[in-house]
């Protein structure tokens, strides 16, 4: 990236170059801005749309004491990065370093040699001192007098490669003979080089501005700005929360819905049973039939795996007789994997374990010990169908996954008057449910969903900036965890007042485990190939009874984008490259045509990757992202 440095200017005018939407990244040298109070660089740097970096150089003017504590308020506000020059006292160092990690700022430890370029044993002793004092990223600026010089220094990305992370060691010089090391620190992987903001302001010789830079990088194109992007309710939560104010005894409010088709395929499922909905706004009304159903022959769940798990116990514990679960699109054929065996354990057979399927028997109390390989959407159906039983029922869960989806199946229920404890137990979930309950009708506000605002913060990671309301880190939704990884991946997640907000950032390779939140695996795994270094997706196992077998379809997308990627056991492997990378080396992602596997969580992913693409991309089927996310879009595909 472009990091625009910015001195000698009040609070109004930083903010004022902030705001152009010229600058993707800018570091504040707070030394060299004496106007900046406290409360100024508190505001400053509480900004979410633009990526800052905090610097405050000890001498002059400038106590070390008033250099920590400066730091030390520009991270506690929001500044993604801070740099301390090696000199700086132990004492504070420490201090700044804590002070970072706590915030989830990255450290910067800075060296400068301003009269030339020493040898590379000196560049060896530096970089080694910068990782002892606590460095995230080491930042390595010598005077070159020579291409040579400037060689010595662009040998560090090689040579400390296994030493310094990909991604995070800023080397570069100054000097006539070290102008081009400046845009070729981006071509070896630097996560920034630094740019003066006009020719009046340029610090050093063989500095470029701001805009040369751009121009060079960018050839002028502008930042994404995906501005304040509205995402749907969460589909997850209104899904089950149709359905429990449908077993409720009386009306019942769930505020903020928006339609979507799986949402929409629970409220005609509702009515099929004999709820009465209507809709006010962006109110749902319910009125629920309680446990007295009418329960036909024939039920249809549309094209959603969830709905379809969940209505099977449910129609098992309430059907007089049989019944048959049918469905369309990607839905039929699909592997319900492990239903039989769990609804077996019940008292209840199924005819096959896949859309269409005959449901026979009804549903008793007890215990039992099932599987969690086939995922949670079953479970929460027994979560949601045995309190209505006579008696108690405790499920105990051996190898769990997408454990969040089951709180939140607990937390939605509970809502509504049903008592279900889980306890977890090495490593095994037990679920403890009281019979002879009944449902009560609520009055609730749906959450906006994770799974819809991940591409989006994503979008503004990798490409701009967005911001997502709507949304809370009290969540219980699964894909809660897009935060986490984006902050593994090098960039912050602000949360304020319900928004979340992203801006594009230096990012780096990361690991994660998504065994809990699959729905997440496409669009990560694109937020991976546009990442400096090697990343590591746990969780592929997970992947194969979805909309499409997206282990599968994740590799043939790479393979059409131009990523390098494998799948070892469990773990899909990515080889990515910054943005700012891919432009130096003329790297972009590669156009084309491209199916979506009637995959709505492809077609967000496919989306996601044309923004670094350097020609159009063409998607098969862009219409089945409806089953999520009506409207989503990111450009024009």
């Amino acid at each position: 990236m472009i990091c625009t440095s910015i001195q000698n200017k009040t609070l109004s005018e930083i903010s004022a170059i902030l705001d152009s939407g010229a600058v993707e990244m800018a570091e504040i040298r707070i030394d060299l801005c004496p106007s900046l109070t406290y409360a100024d660089i508190e505001a400053l740097f509480s900004r979410t749309d633009v990526t800052l970096l905090a610097t405050c150089r000890i001498g002059g003017s400038v106590t070390e004491q008033e250099a920590e504590h400066k730091l030390c308020k520009a991270v506690e506000a929001g500044a993604s990065f801070v740099d301390l020059e090696i000199e700086a006292p132990e004492s504070i160092a420490t201090m700044i370093g804590k002070t970072a990690t706590q915030y989830g700022a990255r450290f910067v430890r800075s060296v400068h040699f301003y009269d030339g370029t020493p040898d590379s044993s000196v560049l060896d002793k530096t970089v080694k001192s910068c990782l002892s004092g606590g460095a995230d990223t080491v930042k390595i600026v010598t005077y070159a007098h020579s291409h040579a010089d400037a060689e010595r220094v662009m040998a560090l990305y090689d040579s400390y490669k296994s030493m310094v992370p990909s991604g995070r060691l800023c080397a570069f010089c100054m000097g006539a003979a070290g102008k081009l090391s400046r845009f070729e620190a981006l071509r070896r992987g630097a996560p920034f080089t630094y740019a003066a903001l006009s020719e009046e302001e340029r610090t050093a010789d063989g500095q470029w501005t701001a805009e040369e830079m751009r121009g060079a990088l960018y050839g002028g194109g502008s930042l994404w700005r995906g501005g304040v992007a509205q995402v749907p309710a969460s589909k997850s939560m209104a899904q089950r929360a149709v359905i429990a104010a449908t077993l409720a005894c009386g009306t019942s409010h769930l505020a903020g819905y928006s339609p979507c088709a799986d949402s929409e395929s629970a409220i005609r499922f509702a009515r099929t049973l004999g709820a009465e909905i209507t809709q006010e706004g962006s109110t749902l009304i319910v009125k629920g039939i309680g446990a007295n159903p009418r329960i036909p022959q024939e039920v249809f769940t549309g094209e959603s795996g969830f709905l379809t798990r969940i209505s099977i116990p449910i129609i098992s514990m309430l059907q007089s007789g049989s019944t048959t679960v049918n469905g369309e699109g990607t839905l039929v054929g699909r592997p319900l994997l492990c239903a039989q065996e769990t609804m077996e354990a019940f008292g209840v057979t199924l005819s096959k374990s896949s859309v269409p399927l005959r449901i026979e028997g009804n549903l008793h109390a007890g215990k039992a010990v099932i599987t969690g390989k086939g995922g949670s959407q079953l479970i929460s159906g027994l979560m949601a169908s045995l309190p209505l039983a006579d008696s108690p029922s405790e499920i105990t869960i051996e190898e769990p996954t997408s454990v969040p989806y089951l709180h939140l199946t607990a937390n939605v229920l509970r809502e509504f008057g049903i008592d279900i404890k889980l306890e977890s137990s090495c490593g095994k979930l037990i679920i403890k449910i009281a019979g002879g309950q009944s449902y009560k009708p609520a009055d609730i506000n749906l959450e906006g969903d994770w799974s819809g605002a991940a591409p989006l913060l994503i979008a503004g990671a990798v490409y701009g900036s967005v911001s997502v309301p709507d949304l809370s880190l009290d969540s219980t939704q699964a894909d809660l965890a897009v935060v986490k990884v984006l902050e593994s991946a090098g960039t912050k997640v602000t949360v304020r007042h319900g928004v979340a907000s992203t801006a594009k950032s230096p990012l780096h390779g990361f690991k994660c485990n998504l065994n809990q939140s699959p729905d997440l695996f496409p669009v990560v795994a694109v937020l991976a190939a546009m990442s400096e270094g090697e990343s590591h997706l746990d969780g592929v196992g997970r992947l194969a009874s979805k909309e499409s077998d997206r282990a599968k379809a994740i590799i043939g997308m790479f393979d059409g984008l131009g990523v390098e990627s494998r799948i070892e056991s469990d773990t899909l492997i990515v080889n990515g490259m910054g943005l700012s990378r891919r432009f130096a080396t003329g790297n972009l992602l590669k156009g084309g045509s491209f199916t979506s596997h009637h995959d709505h969580r492809m077609v967000m992913a496919l989306m996601l990757a044309s923004l670094g693409a350097d020609s159009k991309i063409m998607i098969d089927d862009v219409e089945c992202v409806a089953k999520s996310f009506p409207g989503f879009h990111l450009v024009n595909c």
